[in-house]
């Protein structure tokens, strides 16, 4: 069974020889580190994850070790790993120069990606199971904070004292890649920080940092069991979190829907994060903040990942539309406060 080199490197630095390895097998849906599923002969289960080379013009400015915010994922939710189940790192190291490179090893969860098992599930499953992802989500909001905003890997700026600063942070930074990489929007990227920068007052009114995913789509989120009695398995692919606004993970929870149409979800969320969801005027503008960022994102990293053909204009086509709304709602509570 032929090993690819990087992984036999990796899974030798933490003892681990070839004859261990059962079977590797690649796993695809993702868009930046290689992922591999290990088997080992005595029946143990790992995914290992390894990034692609730090070429120049090859990824986003927040996308810089990556695998540090996975890391820090995974560890400040492994105590609700009974409850809410997360990957638990078995090994990790970090550091790209090392001979091995970076990588993470992590326990693999069960299940299949909820979007492939939508048309096999039973009456009434999906809005149970909106309801325990709700829980589970609602959970990872209530993790201790390190006392700073951000991304851990500091690829953009070390944690910052406020949720405003960080944020801005972030925006500015996916704004600075669009104009590096002249990525296509629907307004310049003058205008787009302009407007929210106008809008960043309200991002005052969050003062405590929590465990943000920022990537719960329902391909990061695995549910295991037969049609009828299934669960969530595993929530993965930490590698977007950050520590800022809970609110930010309703964007990719409702990617392109509305947050407060999902009762099942937000039903099981307040019985976990203790109390209701209030979406006040503070929330819907924080949230149209956040929705422009992620879309940003959605738009500009279609240049470094080379995105071509029916892809790139299905993208620009959900997308930009979808950033204008949501730039549009900034500009209305802006006129609304003013």
């Amino acid at each position: 069974m032929p090993i690819d080199s990087a992984l036999c490197a990796v899974l030798g630095s933490v003892g681990v020889p070839p004859e261990l390895i059962a079977s590797c097998d690649p796993l695809t849906g993702g868009t930046y580190n290689a992922v591999t599923r290990v088997r080992l002969t005595d029946g143990r289960e790992w995914v290992a994850k390894t990034p692609p080379p730090a070429v120049a013009g090859t990824h986003l400015g927040y996308e810089r070790d990556l695998l540090v915010n996975e890391v820090a994922f995974y560890t400040a939710a492994a105590d609700l790993a009974e409850e809410t189940p997360v990957p638990r790192v078995v090994h990790s190291g970090l550091d790209p120069a090392a001979p091995e490179g970076a990588y993470v090893i992590m326990t693999a969860c069960p299940g299949q990606p909820w979007h492939e098992a939508t048309g096999t599930m039973a009456d009434g499953e999906e809005q149970r199971l909106r309801g325990d992802l709700g829980r589970a989500v609602g959970r990872l909001h209530t993790v201790p904070a390190p006392g700073g905003f951000g991304y851990p890997s500091a690829a953009l700026a070390p944690l910052a004292p406020t949720w405003r600063q960080a944020f801005t942070t972030m925006t500015d930074a996916v704004l600075a890649d669009a104009l590096g990489y002249a990525a296509r929007l629907p307004r310049a990227a003058p205008d787009i920080r302009g407007l929210l920068g106008a809008a960043s007052y309200v991002l005052d009114d969050v003062t405590r940092p929590a465990l943000v995913h920022f990537d719960l789509w329902q391909g990061n989120i695995l549910v295991a069991g037969r049609p009828g009695a299934r669960r969530i398995g595993g929530i993965i692919d930490g590698e977007r979190m950050f520590w800022g606004d809970p609110a930010a993970d309703f964007v990719s929870l409702a990617l392109f829907g509305n947050i407060e149409e999902d009762k099942d979800f937000l039903d099981g969320y307040a019985a976990a994060a203790g109390g209701p969801v209030e979406f006040g005027d503070s929330l819907r503008l924080r949230l149209a903040l956040y929705r422009s960022y992620l879309y940003l994102i959605m738009l500009v990293e279609t240049v470094p990942r080379k995105t071509a053909g029916e892809d790139l204009e299905w993208t620009w086509n959900e997308v930009a539309p979808r950033l204008e709304t949501a730039l549009g709602e900034v500009e209305s509570a802006l006129r609304a406060g003013g």
